[in-house]
């Protein structure tokens, strides 16, 4: 089961107690023992309605600092996790207060982890970021406050644990606020509050603390009751990648997708923007009947009154406010492969709905983790947080990533192996030129091409067009390895 099975399985569950605020999910993120799992463990105790035989379970089980429970054992779920006490992979755990469900993301620490815990963030609404108050900040924190920025994660709670172990001092709390204070500057969070608590004894957790009266501030867990959800509203233009196209009868040809963005009404001109062909919505069907309107999360048909040659990977969209057919863009991305970042590596560059190949990537900087300024660079390896300017070989539909989210992110896949190598944003990107209007010394890999050789065993349903654009890639990727320019164009 996937993330996102198991979040849309949360979303589809009443609340028992009435939820007033809606599902929160909260992404844990931090230097290695800081106590994340712990810090969630204890928020499952304490607010949670766990079975008794958990409780009994953990009771019986080890104890630690001075006799409690052991209460990471509530999340890390791999074996190797519970002999190395530390968290490996994401673990995913739900619970329910009076006033909302909480969809808890807890991520690792250790470095080495630290693709997946760019992943977990990608899901969140706010992110708590754990320092030990004896250690405070350190580079692994400056590291995870980039990702949290460059996913778009702008609500942050640091929360100081240990507190017990530093002796409940309000000056050693003090003096982290304020680094804290200056790395969300940095990064622009709109939301960033510092907590100092103590997992292991629970001060300040889900209860106030008797041992810090000086702190005036909310509990962890009544800060996070209070916050939204990041998304909760139909903003921005509407977006909906079309998973597949539907026909019944000689009468119905139906557009198939999730709303990623934004809402549509019937009657609303929509349109291709790699194409440019345009139409206007005239039937919103649902499994449940049809609707007037249909807002981001919902998943719809669009019956459009004009016939729009769209397929599985392509993206509709609002006719005013439209993507960019995109082929040049500036990044903003992690580095998440062993394997450093190389010129001559062919890469492909994967979108919400979209897999076309790089034919050129250049790193411009590097983010400097101790004094976080970004320094001219032409490398980078393995978490890494780069600028980079990217040439696509053939235009895609891509959003800035401030305007639309999805649609302005994407991952650097390797061909070869088909693993990530990178995730990103796009902070700039030009308008493709228009059809005919081609750049000195490159060779143009058309349909026309591909038709007459090396796809002319295929036909022209679904599946065979999804291999012809698998073909197209691999030949583009070739000769960019050759050191050919090419553009594909694979319009019919």
């Amino acid at each position: 089961m996937t993330a996102l099975t198991r979040i849309n399985e949360a979303r589809s569950t009443p609340l028992a107690t009435g939820s007033l605020n809606g599902i929160l999910r909260v992404l844990t993120c931090g230097s290695v023992d800081d106590g994340k799992s712990t810090l969630i463990g204890r928020l499952l105790w304490d607010a949670s309605d766990l079975f008794d035989d958990q409780r009994a379970t953990l009771e019986r089980g080890r104890r630690i600092d001075g006799g409690h429970p052991d209460y990471s054992l509530l999340v890390d779920g791999l074996v190797a996790e519970r002999e190395q006490g530390i968290t490996i992979d994401i673990a995913w755990r739900y619970f329910d207060t009076a006033t909302r469900r909480f969809v808890v993301i807890d991520s690792p620490g250790h470095e080495q982890y630290t693709r997946n815990m760019a992943s977990g963030a990608s899901h969140a609404d706010v992110a708590i970021m754990l320092v030990d108050a004896r250690a405070g900040i350190k580079k692994q924190t400056k590291r995870h406050a980039a990702i949290l920025d460059l996913v778009g994660l702008k609500r942050v709670v640091l929360a100081v644990n240990k507190m017990d172990l530093a002796g409940w001092s309000e000056q050693r709390f003090r003096e982290i606020e304020r680094d804290f204070k200056a790395i969300a500057a940095r990064f622009h969070f709109d939301d960033a509050v510092a907590i100092p608590v103590s997992a292991a004894l629970g001060d300040n957790v889900a209860r106030p603390s008797d041992m810090m009266d000086w702190y005036r501030g909310p509990t962890l867990l009544s800060h996070l009751e209070s916050l939204p959800s990041r998304g909760a509203e139909a903003a921005g233009p509407f977006r909906m990648p079309v998973q597949t196209v539907l026909r019944q009868g000689v009468d119905f040809r139906g557009l198939a997708g999730t709303v990623s963005s934004g809402a549509i009404h019937v009657g609303d001109p929509v349109v291709d923007p790699v194409s440019g062909r345009a139409a206007n919505v005239k039937r919103i069907a649902t499994f449940d009947g049809d609707l007037q309107r249909a807002a981001v999360g919902q998943a719809i048909v669009l019956q459009l009154d004009a016939d729009i040659d769209m397929s599985r990977g392509a993206i509709l969209a609002a006719a005013e406010g439209r993507p960019h057919a995109a082929r040049d863009l500036d990044t903003h991305l992690v580095w998440l492969s062993d394997t450093p970042f190389d010129t001559d590596n062919g890469y492909l560059l994967r979108t919400a709905t979209d897999l076309v190949p790089v034919s050129a990537m250049e790193i411009t900087s590097r983010l400097d983790l101790e004094t976080l300024a970004e320094h001219p660079a032409s490398t980078c390896a393995a978490n890494d947080i780069v600028l980079a300017r990217i040439s696509l070989g053939r235009p895609t539909a891509l959003d800035l990533f401030l305007k639309a989210g999805e649609t302005g992110s994407f991952m650097l896949v390797d061909p070869i192996s088909g693993a990530t190598v990178a995730g990103g944003v796009v902070t700039e990107l030009a308008e493709a030129e228009p059809k005919g209007a081609r750049k000195a010394g490159v060779f143009v890999l058309s349909r026309d091409n591909l038709e007459c050789g090396l796809c002319a065993d295929l036909g022209g349903g679904a599946a065979d067009q999804v291999e012809f654009r698998r073909r197209a890639n691999e030949v583009a990727l070739l000769l960019s390895a050759a050191g050919i320019a090419v553009e594909l164009d694979l319009q019919s």
